[in-house]
């Protein structure tokens, strides 16, 4: 959790990059996320391929069905991060709907997330007093972060609930509609990014869903910390394969 705390410190707007586990090719992992680092890169989101992925557009379904395919599994997904941590110093998260983590078993999927060095989760499924009544303690027990999603429908109870008890940053989704299915930023989505900024809450914001060129990015952190980038990323994934990745960040910024 530190290298998360750490990283949302720094005096810059961060870029978090998504991608499934197991895609395009099974054993891409490892090479994906050395990659990402290398081309600048403030954090990792290893998406945990899931077959009935709800919030997600075509883009991350299609890669999660692929992945799946490929034979990835959470068992198979903690073998290759096994030492990841002897040459990747930023922050790693694995995005994943609950059902894989409660079949794996709750804290045999926190253990090994702290063995092979995760920093956090984020469950979009997973309720905030459902977190708070059974896995909170298993959380603070392997440091992990568990970060909560909120939407432009979230009521300002709920926000305030979800600050008081995170310890991260929240994941600001940007609109109500599914990943991948933003062209761009209108005044609708600025007042709403504004909105959360003047509430001052007391975790750092980021912005996920539609994010996918510079516009998009600049719109996204003008009043956030950073921004999230999936299924863009996923699409130049399925495009170039992992050969470019070290470059892709220049896309996004420039």
């Amino acid at each position: 959790m530190k290298r998360i705390q750490d990283k949302l410190r720094e005096n810059k707007k961060l870029v978090s990059i998504y991608f499934t586990a197991g895609f395009p090719n099974l054993n891409d992992t490892k090479t994906i996320i050395k990659n990402l680092e290398k081309s600048g890169v403030d954090m990792i989101e290893i998406g945990l391929p899931f077959s009935d992925p709800l919030a997600d557009g075509p883009t991350i379904q299609a890669s999660s069905t692929k992945a799946l395919a490929n034979g990835m599994t959470s068992e198979l997904l903690f073998s290759q991060l096994k030492n990841i941590r002897e040459s990747v110093k930023i922050p790693l998260l694995i995005m994943g709907y609950f059902n894989p983590i409660l079949q794996f078993g709750v804290e045999n999927f926190c253990k090994k997330c702290q063995e092979t060095g995760i920093d956090g989760l984020i469950i979009p499924d997973l309720p905030l007093e459902i977190y708070l009544s059974e896995y909170k303690s298993i959380f603070e027990k392997y440091d992990l972060a568990n970060i909560f999603l909120i939407t432009p429908q979230t009521s300002e109870k709920r926000i305030l609930e979800i600050d008081e008890n995170s310890n991260a940053f929240i994941y600001m989704v940007s609109s109500a509609s599914v990943t991948g299915s933003t062209n761009g930023f209108g005044d609708k989505e600025m007042a709403y990014f504004e909105r959360i900024s003047n509430m001052n809450l007391k975790n750092p914001q980021i912005i996920g869903f539609g994010i996918n060129n510079k516009t998009t990015f600049d719109q996204a952190t003008k009043f956030q910390n950073g921004a999230i980038i999936g299924s863009h990323f996923v699409n130049f994934l399925n495009k170039f394969g992992t050969t470019e990745v070290n470059e892709y960040l220049e896309n996004i910024k420039n």
